[in-house]
């Protein structure tokens, strides 16, 4: 992964994660289900980068 990337992860990634977190705690009866489905959400797309990541190097600007 080259700078544009990790500037994306750092920019973009990180601070909505933080937020939906946040979101998902002020809810006091469903923060669990919540924070569940979250990191279902995350370790999905990290499958689906990793799965496809010789189609995603293939693919050259």
């Amino acid at each position: 992964m080259n700078a544009s990337g990790y500037i994306f992860y750092i920019v973009f990634v990180i601070p909505l994660i933080a937020a939906m977190v946040w979101l998902i705690r002020q809810d006091k009866k469903k923060g669990k289900i919540g924070l569940i489905v979250l990191a279902a959400l995350v370790v999905g797309v990290l499958i689906y980068v990793y799965l496809n990541r010789e189609a995603l190097n293939g693919i050259k600007p």
